[in-house]
């Protein structure tokens, strides 16, 4: 029983937990599944690939593999086989869609023991498209407006309505319904009674989904219903024709449709619209009915029909009390003479009034003037235009000028914009205008003065399509016009927007591919596609430029053209085509080119497999996703370096397998090199491999560069060796067994609390058992002295350089290495007693054996504080680091001076 429970024990210590995760992205964008494991304590040092086995699974099916024999991977996933000895088996999904959302399962073993076996669950997230298709209302009645929420996922979806960023009513959820692509589709609703404030009032809706907000800002179109009074025009007798008028006022917009009906007859007529003072219109409508009709009798009725209405407005009368045919006026004959005299004073007072008003007129015309209306050359829609007028003339500082657009009056809107601000957008529905009067100008000597008024506009497809101005010139305080001046009609510019050439294949026939470019947004309708093939100019076989295309509810017009070529031309990608597009909006055409069905390839990482017995190295290199499946794979040995590596030759044995076609125009490829053991070893110690990948859709290969990642840390021993001469130098040494070319880097430090780097000598051999061996060895004086005196000796000591045979000491410290110190510094460095000339000579002897010697080693000193008293100081510390590629961290060996040895000795730099 004791030992089942301890075998529980030690596989959970194995297997590292992992509570289930949620990953969550954007719709098309790519996501990390994280899978991350901890080896066992005995793979911590080295972590064999070869003993690695990974599996990631979702709703039964193998996503991918890793074992030491073969590794899968299924299209639209991926991992880093690199990351691998790191723990990190996470997984990568290339494009989030609906279809991959689930929950998915992780499991990696390490020599058939199983460390991780977890779940993630991944779905998706699409934020929503907001639409309002209708936007006409009527005033003062019930209306409905609807936002449209298309593609997002996950459901619900809330929605809500501000007016001038006051929200109406609280978030409410609407029924989301999904769409066969996957994801879902809702509708919000708002009821309200417009009235005539929120007319140029910003309304939005809002949808609130998975944390965020989405916003659509419009403003409403508002309708005012029109008043309808229906009278007839007095007829001179029962016989002739009778005409009936229908009068509509105090409605909006312009456009108003009236129709006449009699007895359920519809009876047609034109209106014709003027304009109230406070910006509303009147109308009058007639129809004269013949005597047949008017002598039917009955009800007729005006009924007026206006955008956004449900309902015409009507109004009806009886003939019989529009056309009382029973009275029939009788006029005695003083009547008739008061009727005659009336009318002719009638008439004298109108000739008097319009004699004077004509001469007061004529007058004024004849001291003014007007110049005509000057249009910019090039109105284009979004960019600033101006119109203006010249008036010239004795009292011009009494002259006011009113602007009107299709009769319409013009007020100052620059409030909305700032005049050298950013443009207005060219597409939105807020006018932008701005008044300008200049003057008076003095223009000649004769007492003439000159004014210039213009007004400043951002053009508009709706609003100045086929329109004009109108400047209207009066003097300041007096209502009768001086003169009046109407521009001409002018057009509206708008520069195409131009798609990139999208290529297809022809249903009828496969061999043929058709290229289509699409323009939008453009005014005014003619436009030209011009298409080339390598110099020569194409015949477009469809464009719907050749005939007036029909614009869209903004105003804008779209087109596009199509050309064909054989397959064969575009297969290879190295026929060149491309097409101008001409308008008179533009300055210089807009082309576009393309040279085919040409995808870039990717280049996976160079992979290598386990040694065969025949001692032959295999290197592998994937190649995804490429067209046209014409490509070169090229195999390099490179000379050693870092930064700059260059080619040394071609290495033979390289094999591509391929391309195989996964999808309709994409293919893969596998390029495997395979080499000997010996070119391997080469290959180590210079440069590495590149494998090299050229196709007609780079401009510059693709490359890709290897090196032998096996590395192996060295052997490191538990403790530095250290032997002392009988002049206090001490020898400490380190001996590294390294396998592999990757080299160590040691650094040697000494000191008490605080550590000063020191200098070292490094050897290379090859030991007995056929390994190489780093030594590293490193010396230091000791002085057995804490006198001052031995400060004041101390800069001597640090002119003399001692230096010994390194083989020799660190070979055997106790024999002759050591007692060739002793000679040398008896002998030459030790004389303390000798003057300054004598010690400069023997300094440069010194420095000269040492430079002569490449193998000499220099002896190190170390200063080390004074403890409390004045007989102690600190404990001399040694410590050497080691660094090495396959060492995540550096090891530390380190060395303590006994307590023993404090008392009667001392370390100087």
């Amino acid at each position: 029983m004791w030992c089942k429970v301890l075998v529980y024990v030690v596989l959970l210590t194995l297997i590292k937990h992992v509570t289930p995760d949620e990953v969550v992205a954007r719709v098309n964008a790519s996501a990390s599944l994280p899978c991350h494991v901890t080896f066992p304590p005995s793979a911590r040092g080295v972590v064999h690939r070869s003993l690695i086995s990974a599996s990631w699974r979702s709703n039964g099916s193998v996503l991918a593999t890793f074992t030491d024999t073969a590794t899968h991977i299924k299209d639209g996933f991926s991992w880093d086989l690199s990351e691998f000895i790191n723990g990190d088996f996470s997984l990568t999904l290339l494009t989030a869609t609906p279809a991959l959302q689930g929950a998915y399962h992780c499991a990696v073993s390490y020599n058939s023991t199983l460390l991780n076996s977890s779940h993630v669950t991944f779905a998706i997230t699409a934020p929503p498209t907001l639409s309002v298709p209708q936007q006409w209302v009527v005033l003062e009645t019930e209306n409905h407006l609807k936002c449209h929420a298309h593609g997002f996922y996950p459901p619900p979806v809330l929605f809500s309505w501000t007016r001038d960023d006051q929200e109406i009513g609280p978030p409410l959820q609407a029924e989301s319904e999904p769409t066969p692509d996957g994801f879902y589709t809702a509708v919000g609703n708002l009821t309200f009674f417009p009235s005539r404030e929120d007319q140029n009032v910003t309304f939005s809706c809002v949808a609130s989904h998975d944390g965020t907000d989405q916003q659509l800002d419009f403003q409403l179109n508002i309708t005012y219903p029109p008043s309808v009074r229906l009278a007839a025009v007095p007829p001179q007798s029962n016989s002739v024709p009778l005409t009936v008028y229908c009068d509509l006022d105090s409605f909006y917009p312009e456009e108003v449709s009236v129709s006449w009906s009699q007895n359920g007859t519809t009876l047609p007529a034109p209106p014709t619209i003027e304009q109230n003072p406070d910006g509303t219109y009147k109308t009058r409508s007639y129809y004269t009915l013949n005597v047949e009709q008017r002598g039917r009798g009955g009800q007729v009725e005006c009924a007026v029909s206006q955008p956004g209405a449900v309902q015409p407005v009507s109004g009806s009368a009886h003939l019989e009390k529009l056309d009382p045919q029973n009275e029939a006026p009788v006029l005695t004959k003083s009547a008739k003479a008061s009727v005659a005299m009336m009318c002719i004073s009638i008439v004298l007072v109108f000739l008097l009034c319009f004699g004077f008003s004509w001469r007061r007129r004529d007058e004024k015309q004849k001291s003014l003037t007007v110049s005509g209306i000057i249009l910019p050359p090039r109105v284009i829609v979004g960019q600033k235009g101006r119109v203006s007028v010249s008036i010239e003339g004795r009292r011009v500082d009494r002259v006011q000028t009113a602007w009107f657009l299709n009769n319409t009056p013009i007020s100052d809107t620059s409030f909305t914009a700032s005049e050298k601000g950013p443009l207005l957008p060219s597409r939105g529905e807020m006018t932008y205008y701005k008044l300008h009067t200049q003057g008076p100008l003095h223009s000649s000597g004769s007492g003439i003065q000159q004014l210039i008024s213009a007004v400043t506009f951002i053009p508009h497809i709706s609003l100045h399509k086929a329109a004009t101005f109108k400047c209207q010139v009066s003097y300041i305080g007096k209502d009768k016009i001086v003169m009046e001046r109407v521009s001409e009609k002018f057009t509206i510019l708008s520069a195409p927007e131009v798609s990139d050439i999208q290529l297809a294949e022809t249903h009828n026939n496969a061999d043929i591919i058709s290229l289509t470019v699409r323009a939008s947004h453009f005014h005014p309708d003619i436009i030209t596609f011009r298409w080339f093939c390598e110099g020569g100019e194409l015949s477009p076989v469809a464009s719907q430029a050749s005939s007036s295309p029909r614009p869209n509810p903004e105003g804008f017009f779209s087109a596009y053209s199509q050309c064909k070529l054989p397959r064969s031309e575009l297969e290879k990608g190295g026929t060149k085509v491309w097409v101008s597009v001409h308008h008179i909006a533009l300055k210089q055409p807009v082309t576009r080119e393309t040279r085919g069905f040409l995808k870039r390839p990717h280049v996976s990482e160079i992979l290598r497999s386990a040694s065969s017995p025949e001692q032959t190295l295999t290197l592998g290199c994937e190649i995804t996703d490429f067209y046209p499946p014409d490509i070169s794979v090229t195999w390099l040995r490179l000379r050693e370096g870092e930064q700059d590596d260059r080619e040394e030759e071609v290495m033979d044995g390289g094999q591509l397998w391929g391309p195989l076609q996964t999808q309709p125009r994409i293919y893969r490829a596998t390029s495997v090199l395979k080499t000997r053991a010996a070119d391997q070893e080469r290959t180590d110690r210079r440069g590495g491999i590149m494998c090299r990948v050229e196709h007609s859709s780079l401009h510059e290969p693709i490359q890709r560069h290897w090196r032998n990642v096996d590395i192996v840390a060295p052997s490191i021993p538990a403790s530095i060796s250290v032997c002392w001469s009988s002049e206090g130098v001490g020898v400490f040494s380190l001996l590294l067994k390294v396998k592999g070319h990757s080299k160590a880097k040691l650094l040697w430090a000494a000191g008490g609390a605080a550590l000063s780097p020191l200098a070292s000598s490094e050897t290379e051999e090859i030991g007995d058992d056929g390994q190489r061996e780093l030594r590293s060895v490193c010396a230091l004086e000791r002085s057995s002295s804490l006198s001052s005196h031995s400060n004041t000796q101390q800069p001597d000591r640090q002119k003399n350089r001692h230096a010994i045979k390194t083989k020799a000491a660190v070979t055997d410290p106790n024999a002759e290495g050591i007692q060739y110190i002793d000679e040398k510094v008896d002998g030459e460095n030790n004389n303390i007693d000798r003057d300054e000339e004598t010690k400069s000579e023997v300094d440069e002897d010194s420095d000269k054996d040492s430079e002569g010697d490449p193998g000499a080693l220099h002896i190190n000193r170390v200063n080390l504080s004074r403890g409390p008293r004045e007989d102690e100081r600190e404990r001399l510390r040694v410590l050497v680091e080691i660094r090495h590629p396959a060492l995540k961290l550096p090891v530390y060996r380190d060395w303590t001076e006994p307590n023993d040895e404090m008392s009667s000795t001392t370390w100087k730099l």
